[in-house]
């Protein structure tokens, strides 16, 4: 009896130590939709997962979601692209250590037809004002992501507040949203590196491009560990570490879809 009792606390020690190894050696990690379907997060972690032994658990969500998961301290790391909530994120207490990271831009994609005769514009206000006042189909991230912040920043400026059955609020990710609009032969805003990697699985174009407006940066922050106690502190300072280290920023340019760079190095 005493011995299997011995072999029980054994046994259950193991677990404990089994356990606690584990989780200190996952950092979490909440990023973008762009970041996961562009591929370029199976270029990334890898040689950080290896130098740290290490391994990187990633949910990719909107910008919106993985700002929350990091408020409720879900999550030790934030890399996401919407520079006002990141400020708020900070402000508020709950991110320590912001660092630039990469840029791209975002695109407005558009069927071939052009309802709303916007190719080529440099302007995108203009272009979106087009889109509602032609009424031509407009797929919507709807997701409360860094894409779907930015477009309705441009309604915002083009003084549209889009309704009705032309717009369609997808609440999905950027690629699957990318494929939805081009079923439907309409329109969407995407980041450019996401249209790179998907534009094999879609008849869309870009058709409005350039504008100061459709500039993308990327952040990555740290989850506040005043805030909750439990963040993989020194993983995390070393994560920072490695995205804005010289070998991680030869990653990043050299990432490419079909010959095409897809994020470039923030200044």
């Amino acid at each position: 009896m005493l011995t299997l009792q011995k072999l029980v606390i054994g046994f259950s020690l193991s677990l404990l130590l089994i356990s606690t190894g584990s989780a200190a050696d996952h950092l979490r990690l909440a990023t973008t939709t762009s970041t996961e379907n562009s591929g370029l997060l199976a270029e990334l972690l890898p040689p950080f997962e290896s130098a740290n032994s290490c391994q990187v658990d990633v949910i990719a969500v909107g910008t919106g979601k993985a700002i929350k998961l990091g408020e409720t301290g879900d999550v030790d790391v934030i890399m996401v692209h919407a520079r006002s909530k990141e400020d708020k994120f900070i402000n508020d207490g709950f991110g320590v250590d912001r660092r630039d990271v990469m840029y791209n831009d975002f695109v407005i994609l558009g069927p071939k037809t052009d309802p709303a005769g916007i190719t080529g514009s440099k302007d995108a206000t203009e272009a979106m004002a087009r889109i509602a006042s032609s009424k031509s189909t407009f797929v919507s991230r709807g997701d409360d992501s860094g894409t779907h912040s930015r477009e309705k920043q441009l309604w915002q400026k083009a003084d549209v507040a889009p309704s009705g059955d032309w717009y369609l609020e997808a609440g999905r990710g950027m690629g699957e949203v990318i494929v939805m609009a081009g079923e439907r032969q309409g329109y969407t805003l995407s980041d450019r590196g996401t249209y790179i990697a998907y534009t094999e699985k879609t008849p869309l174009q870009i058709v409005s491009e350039g504008d100061k407006d459709l500039f993308n940066p990327y952040g990555v922050i740290m989850v506040n560990p005043a805030m909750h106690s439990h963040v993989q502190v020194d993983l995390s300072k070393r994560f920072l570490d490695y995205l804005t280290s010289d070998q991680a920023k030869q990653l990043i340019t050299g990432f490419r879809k079909g010959g095409k760079q897809l994020f470039y190095i923030a200044d």
